[in-house]
């Protein structure tokens, strides 16, 4: 075997192995888990253990498939009935907030650092988006209220292809290539959005369908197959060119919220191969980074990143969600909860590869501004929450119910684990009053499988094994939402066991 290939294999084993510990201390420490990727990128790099990597173009190869994957597990872990109250929002943020965030830090910029106005955009341009991964890693440790969370994460699966957009038609303009009038720009953004909704949310509900019908040889395609139909809705909808980045998030949604076979281990599954995308993005990103170059860049990064913090990003919060009737302290959130990440990053390198004049001074102050940025307003984001009374209590979560079919009995082998705050606990079986043709057939127990008899009572932190004809599947796990939630007397109570969000 090549040699060459053989010590590439094993630096990116241990890099893998160095970031999985680094998440680790991240977490005890607080510490947003890219900032620390990026460091182990500059350790690899030119100026410590002397990497050379100076290859603009794979970057950018590379972190938009890198994006791709986190997109699609942001699309996966996301729930229907939250998209359904936040594609307002979202939408807004992503379309009417970008183009006056890029307008308002353009503008400022060239007041205080008298730059050209096209330079000024095209870097307002760049950290135009808030970062997917980032708000997904963040948001989802809060305990905040479904709709405000749902908006922000909607508009960062939403807002990468107008600043893709914007970041490409200022670049051609500055490398004196063929540019566009505004209004055939705003046009342009109109259909990618729309077309990539369009084949997102097709090749999501094609996929789903034809999972169900399909019984694949092993369980572990699945994961795979859930995956590869995200990444055909970006390939689809890229060649058709619309948004392929908004159709592989819509596809995601639609496969995700759908009742698949072994959902749960394909969400798991593509919540691992995200992580690992992560960890190859922002090492990568980090390679690129020349440290010596960063410390000039310092002083523009804190300018152009406070005018964006402070002033444009407020305002086009305010403009974008005054017509949504959301609370002035959520607003307040949306604005400081607008995370930079590896998306600004990788756009920063579109410029490299146009070959615009000051594209390395904008990669730098992008990078420099994204490592200080996240710093404040990731440490902060827990505390702002609390301070503006916008922490919602922690509720029980749903019981979750994953299917594996069994094709030739006609019916489908469901696992459950009863979760916390779960009404479940101390339910004896015969009070699940499931269907006569389904039955639990197998607990797991601290470690311990037996099978239970009408004297068993379900606890928290089981798990267990459900056999059903598939035509009462989903009335027994309407049964066991209804008693998650409402106990022994959900029937009583009027609790129905609907889906979260369902009416």
């Amino acid at each position: 075997m090549n040699t060459t290939v053989t010590v590439a294999l094993a630096v990116g084993s241990l890099v893998v192995l160095v970031a999985a510990v680094a998440l680790r201390l991240a977490d005890r420490l607080g510490l947003p888990s890219l900032l620390l990727y990026l460091a182990l990128g500059l350790a690899l790099g030119e100026s410590g253990l002397g990497v050379q990597f100076e290859d603009a173009e794979l970057t950018q190869t590379l972190g938009v498939a890198a994006l791709v994957i986190i997109l699609a597990e942001g699309g996966l872990t996301t729930r229907w009935a939250d998209v359904r109250r936040a594609v307002g929002p979202g939408l807004s943020l992503a379309t009417v907030g970008v183009a006056i965030s890029v307008g308002v830090t353009g503008a400022i910029t060239v007041l205080l650092l008298d730059v050209s106005w096209g330079f000024a955009l095209l870097l307002a341009a760049v950290i135009g988006s808030t970062d997917a991964a980032a708000v997904f890693a963040a948001l989802r440790r809060l305990p905040l209220p479904r709709r405000l969370a749902a908006s922000i994460e909607a508009e960062s699966g939403l807002n990468d292809a107008p600043a893709l957009l914007l970041v490409t038609t200022l670049g051609a303009f500055l490398t004196d290539s063929e540019a566009h009038a505004w209004w055939t720009l705003l046009a342009e953004v109109v259909v990618e959005l729309v077309g990539g909704a369009a084949v997102g949310l097709a090749v999501g509900f094609a996929g789903a369908e034809l999972l169900r019908r399909v019984a694949l040889p092993l369980a572990g395609f699945y994961p795979l197959a859930m995956l590869a139909l995200c990444v055909l809705a970006f390939s689809g909808a890229t060649l058709a060119h619309t948004s392929g980045i908004v159709a592989v998030y819509l596809a995601g949604v639609v496969l995700g919220n759908s009742a698949l076979p072994h959902r749960s281990a394909s969400i798991g599954f593509a919540e691992g191969m995200a992580s690992l995308a992560q960890i190859g993005l922002f090492v990568l990103l980090g390679l690129l980074a020349s440290p010596g170059r960063l410390l000039d860049a310092l002083g523009p990064a804190l300018v152009v990143g406070g005018a964006l913090l402070l002033v444009a990003r407020p305002l086009s919060v305010v403009a974008s969600l005054v017509w949504f009737r959301m609370p002035w302290t959520q607003q307040a959130f949306v604005s400081w909860a607008g995370l930079r990440g590896a998306v600004p990053i990788v756009l920063a390198t579109f410029p490299l590869t146009l070959g615009v004049p000051g594209a390395t001074a904008i990669f730098d102050t992008v990078f420099v501004l994204v490592v200080v940025f996240t710093l404040v307003q990731g440490w902060s984001l827990p505390w702002v929450a609390r301070r503006l009374g916008i922490a919602a209590p922690v509720t029980p979560r749903d019981v979750d119910v994953e299917s594996a079919p069994l094709e030739e009995l006609d019916a489908d082998l469901m696992q459950l684990t009863v979760p916390p705050g779960s009404r479940l606990h101390g339910v004896y079986l015969p009070e699940l009053r499931l269907p006569e043709d389904a039955a639990v057939v197998l607990i797991v127990r601290e470690g311990r499988s037996f099978v239970p008899d009408a004297t068993t009572r379900l606890m928290r932190g089981d798990q267990a094994l459900l056999v059903s004809a598939r035509r009462s599947r989903a009335e027994a796990e309407r049964r066991l939402r209804a008693v998650s939630r409402a106990g022994r007397l959900a029937a009583w109570r009027g609790e129905t066991g609907a889906p979260t969000g369902a009416d």
